[in-house]
Order: C-alpha cells, then structure tokens, then sequence
C-alpha cells in the first residue's frame, strides 16, 4: 500500500509524571487516565475533529485537518483537566503537556511519521504541566483567529531536532481562568446586509474543480492533469445534491490568477478544489486542497505519491480517494454551518455527520432523531428515508440496538419507498443490502452491493460490504482484497474499525492467530465499543493460552452486545448465521473452539 504524505495539524500530549503516579498507586492511576480520556479528551478530540493516531502509554498522537481545530481542542482539554483537577491531592492529580505542531507527515495504516511529528513531540515536552506549546508555523495560523496570549518562547534547542524551534507557550495560569468552551476568543468578524444575502442564495453543496496545474516541465503532460480534472468532476457530480460547475466553465479559468472569494461569487459556489499533478517517469505526486470561497479557508488537502505504469489504474484511484474524502470532508463543513431555521437538507447533512464520527448508542440515537426532524419538514425526501434506513440497520449490525426486530422492520419500510421513487438511487441499493445483510440472507444482499458500485464507483462502503458477505458465502479469498482497497479508497472512513475486524476474522479462520490479533487489535483501538471485535480477540487469546486477556475481552463483548450472543454458543449460533458450510466448519475449528476455550458454555 502506497504511503500518503499530507499536510496536518499534529497534536501531541503525555501525562506528567506517570510512573511515580503509578507506583504509588497503579490501579486507581490507570482508572482515573482511563477516565479522562474517556469522559473529557477522547470526546473533545472528536467535536474537533480530529483522529486519535495512537496512545503512547500515558500519551497519545491526535491528527486534526485544521490547525485552529488542533489548538482549540488542545486548550478545551486543558481546561476541562484544570477543572477536573480541583480539590484532588497531588498524589492522585493526572496533569497534561500537549504539544502542536503542523507540517507535513507521511501518512500509512495505522501511524504518522515525519519531522512534523518528532517537532510535535518536542515541543509536548517543552510544554509546562497542564500547559500548552506550539511552534511558529502554528502561531502565525491562529494569532488572528485566536486571541489566546501565548507567551514567545524565543528559540529552543532540542533532541533530534536539526535546527532550533520558535516555541511559544500558554501557561497553566491562563489556562485555568479560560472557560471550557462558552465564549472561547475568537478574533470577531462581520458580514454587510448584502454578503449575508449572497451567502444564503449559494448552494450549500456546490463546488468547482479548477484545472489541476501541471508541474511535470513537459507540456505533453497536460492531457494527464486533465484527465485527473475531468474525472473528479464527474465524480462529484455523482455526490448526492452536490452542485458541480461544468467542464467547460472550470476551463474558462485556466492560467489565470483567480481570488477565492470572487470566484466563489461570480459562479455560486461554496467550495473550490484546487490541484496540480507531477510525474516524473512512472512516479506521480497528486496534491489537492479544497478551499472555503466565503472564507478563503483551507480546510482540507492531501497528497497522493504513486510509482505506477498503468496510468488509467492510477488515474481511477486517485480520483475516486478525492471524491470519497471530499464527500465526508463537505459533509461536516456544512453541517458545522450555523443555521437559524435549518431545512431537510441541514438535518440530512447533520445527521450524516454525526454518522460519521463513529458507531456509539449516543451517535445512532442522535442520528436518528436529526433524520425524523427533516422527514418532518420534507416528508417526500428520499435520501432522509435512505439515509434513515441506513442508520436503523447499522446499530442492528453494530450491536447497538434495543428493538434490532422493529428497526430493521422500520428500515425495510423506508428504503422501498426510496426505491420506488428512485430505482436508480445508488445508497438505497447499498442499505436494502445492509438489510438483507442483518437478517443473514446474504446471496441477495451481494447483488444490491454490486448495484451500488455499479451507480456509484465511488461507494467504498457497498465495496467493503461485499467483501463482507464474501466471508459469509464462502469465498473468503475475496474478503482482505475488497477491505484492503477500501482502506485504501478512504483511509480516514469512520467504519474503518469494522473493516480492520473483518480482516482480522479471516486470519483467524484461516487459524493464522498473531495476524488476526495485530487486526482485530487495531479495531478495538479504533472504536472500543464496538463488541465483536472484543469477542473474536477473547477467542484469539484463548487460542493462544492467555486466558486472563481472554477473560477481560470476553466480559467486555458481553457488556457491549446488545442481544447477549456471547452467553453461550447456542445463543451466539442462533442469531449469527456463518452461511456456507466452508465458513461454518472454518469457525467451528477456530472462532468457536476459542470461545469454548474462554468459558462460553455451549448452552
């Protein structure tokens, strides 16, 4: 899999003074870390959207797309830990550094690597206990945005670091007089009478592709950066009630020195994707940043470093990486907007971005009640129905449900109404497949995902799916392949822990037990309240002997599944079909033999 190399706020925070925490008291200092992160960071890291990298013992490494975000979140921990901290002896007080930095990183599966980082992780230990420190570049970014009075460090010299950095610091003192996140300081701004006029006639979902730049030195490469240009247009045409300027139009610009904001007036757009291509013998460099047009704010880019001779397969995949992180990126921008009287399409769009944050009871619960808000407003809406059955069958499949019967029910009931007005709708056809999926009639949820794919290339999500029912029909061959384009298609999904569990499950059934726990590990890391994942390690761990692990995963799985089937094997067989025989004698030998091992009686 090709390394991605991308531009990225990098936060990096560690606890203060752990292993004397621990000595004294290991158990209740792991506790109270543990509920930290859970009740205050973890939670924060996601309102800003962020993504946890890794924990590093009593620390960890947080990606953000924006540097303001990064910063914000950064200062909203502190806060909360300031107040957190109140009346706890010093004995039992977990205090945070937090470094940020931004530059580029090289991005792979499940790590982030660069000088960006090591310069995050330099500046974390500079930083003063429930203190913050941050480098220059981060500085100029936000001290107009921002008006926090960060402290110049002046220049410091640290381990590893080739040149000094310019630091400057938040002090905990400052700090702790902050509110958590009520009237946080930002730099003030206004509109006129007649800016807020245009800003509301402008299609919330409209964009335009400009021309990717060729920066080969070759003019004979232009067709190529074309190409790339006109494939992500179409591309994002297909992106439900996204408006896409034409070809022709985008063209029209080509050359010339453009200003974001007019641009974004004269053609009545939102957003502006900008882009160039290099290619130097059978290496390709694609870099792309989408801009705000109102605000002319970067929010999102990302670099795509390819060595390849098949330029069409390189052509495809690139494109569609575009539109899939652009569908997920445009989705939370607009939904973030703020909005007096919010229609169908608001709710549809927040809704979705709730979605996307991760398989949690609260999100599902939230999710729901945003999509029953905009059927209420447009009762004819179809994606509110589809997007409605979408979410009812995903808590179904995830575990998370109460009434599995009534809402698989209810989304059988949306998605046909979404049908019969939209045959040709591309995500109905990947959640009637979802459905059909939840209740194991897996051979005819297989062509509802291909016929997703089929409308939609670009449906990473119907992808991963028929790999899943792959693992269910036998071919499990096709399983790892399917998940592991998918991974690659949209490396920052937010059903990745899923795909990582699935992978998994097939080099446990293949009894291949150290690479099933490397995946089946990283979804537990991934989303720790998913259940399955928890049951297939307790079954893993039991395979190798380590029953105590075993143990512990297997009363969390039974904690976190919503319909008892780690009770017993009878209990587990009886809602989980394992279709094929070929798959059923594999998990006989493997997944079930391990749960046996673990303590799940057989009735």
């Amino acid at each position: 899999m090709a390394s991605t190399r991308r531009l990225a706020a990098i936060f990096a925070a560690d606890a203060v003074g752990y292993s004397r925490l621990m000595r004294a008291d290991e158990e209740g200092t792991h506790e109270r870390l543990k509920a930290h992160r859970r009740e205050l960071v973890e939670p924060k890291i996601r309102e800003h959207h962020g993504r946890i990298v890794k924990y590093t013992g009593d620390g960890m490494l947080v990606e953000f797309p924006s540097v303001v975000e990064a910063v914000l979140c950064a200062v909203e921990v502190q806060c909360g830990m300031s107040r957190r901290n109140l009346g706890i002896a010093d004995d039992e007080r977990i205090s945070y550094r937090i470094g940020v930095n931004v530059g580029d990183v090289i991005a792979e599966l499940e790590d982030i690597y660069g000088d960006g980082v090591n310069i995050a992780a330099r500046l974390e230990a500079l930083a003063e206990p429930n203190g913050i420190c941050i480098s220059q570049a981060v500085y100029e970014q936000i001290r107009d945005k921002l008006l926090y009075p960060f402290d110049d460090l002046g220049l410091q010299t640290v381990k590893n670091i080739a040149r000094p950095l310019h630091a400057f610091a938040l002090r905990p003192e400052v700090i702790a007089e902050l509110p958590i996140s009520e009237g946080l300081p930002v730099a003030p701004q206004s509109e006129s009478p007649a800016a807020l006029w245009l800003r509301a006639r402008i299609p919330r979902l409209s964009i335009v592709v400009l021309p990717f730049a060729n920066l080969s030195g070759d003019s004979e490469q232009q067709y190529f950066a074309d190409a790339i240009t006109d494939d992500v247009t179409t591309d994002l045409s297909r992106l439900a009630d996204m408006i896409v300027i034409s070809r022709n139009t985008a063209f029209s610009y080509r050359d010339k020195p453009t200003d974001t904001k007019q641009l974004g007036s004269e053609l009545g757009v939102r957003f502006v994707l900008q882009g160039s291509v290099r290619r130097a013998g059978n290496r390709v460099r694609v870099n792309t940043q989408l801009i705000d047009a109102q605000t002319d704010a970067h929010l999102w880019s990302e670099r795509f470093d390819y060595a390849t001779d098949d330029l069409f397969a390189l052509q495809d995949e690139v494109t569609t990486r575009i539109a899939v992180a652009l569908n997920l990126e445009v989705v939370r921008v607009e939904a973030a907007r703020p909005s007096e009287h919010p229609d169908a399409l608001d709710y549809i769009l927040r809704a979705r971005a709730v979605r996307n944050q991760g398989s949690t009871r609260e999100n599902f619960s939230e999710s729901i009640r945003l999509l029953e808000e905009a059927l209420t407003l447009d009762p004819g809406s179809v994606d509110a129905r589809a997007v409605l059955a979408y979410v009812l069958a995903a808590r179904v499949l995830e575990l998370m449900t109460d009434s599995a019967d009534s809402d698989i029910e209810r989304a059988e009931r949306l998605v046909g109404e979404a049908l019969t007005t939209s045959p040709r709708h591309a995500f109905a056809h990947f959640v009637k497949g979802q459905i059909f999926r939840a209740k194991n009639r897996f051979e005819e949820a297989i062509p509802e995902y291909e016929a997703a794919i089929s409308l939609d290339r670009n449906s990473v999500n119907a992808l991963a799916a028929l790999g899943q029912c792959k693992f269910f029909t036998g071919a499990l061959d096709e399983v790892i392949p399917a998940h592991e384009q998918a991974i690659r298609l949209s490396p920052r999904d937010p059903t990745l822990p899923n795909w990582y569990w699935r992978i998994g499950r097939v080099h446990l059934l293949r009894s291949q037990i150290d690479e099933a726990i490397l995946w089946i590990e990283r979804a537990r890391s991934a989303n720790p309240r998913l259940a399955g994942p928890h049951g297939w390690l307790a079954s893993a761990y039991a395979l190798k002997g380590e029953m105590d692990r075993a143990a512990t995963e297997l009363a969390e799985a039974r904690r976190l599944s919503s319909d008892n089937r780690f009770a017993s094997i009878a209990r587990f067989k009886s809602i989980q079909s394992y279709g094929s025989p070929k798959t059923q004698n594999l998990a006989e030998d493997t997944f079930f033999a391990g749960l046996r091992k673990a303590g799940v009686p057989e009735a």
